[in-house]
């Protein structure tokens, strides 16, 4: 794994798993993820993009009260977020 590779996955540390995030991925083709507390909007769209082989339409992030930094990620129309859900073993 590249310098690159391995900075782009320190970025993106799980899937959530939750009911709401699940209900996302089907109704507005929104990925969520924890991600790392330094990461920007632009770390988080490139991460996605770079290790998915997506197009990303936007980027929000919230902190949560644990303290953990949440992304949500929605992908262009074009792309699927159930399809990389199911990739990375989410559905």
């Amino acid at each position: 794994m590249s310098g690159e590779t391995g900075k782009l996955y320190s970025i993106i540390v799980r899937p959530v798993q939750s009911e709401k995030a699940l209900g996302m991925i089907d109704k507005q083709n929104t990925l969520t993820f924890i991600v790392d507390i330094n990461a920007t909007k632009q770390d988080v769209k490139k991460a996605v993009e770079t290790l998915f082989n997506v197009k990303v339409e936007k980027v929000r992030i919230l902190v949560t009260p644990k303290g953990e930094k949440k992304a949500y990620v929605k992908l262009a129309p074009e792309y699927k977020a159930s399809d990389v859900a199911a990739q990375i073993g989410l559905i």
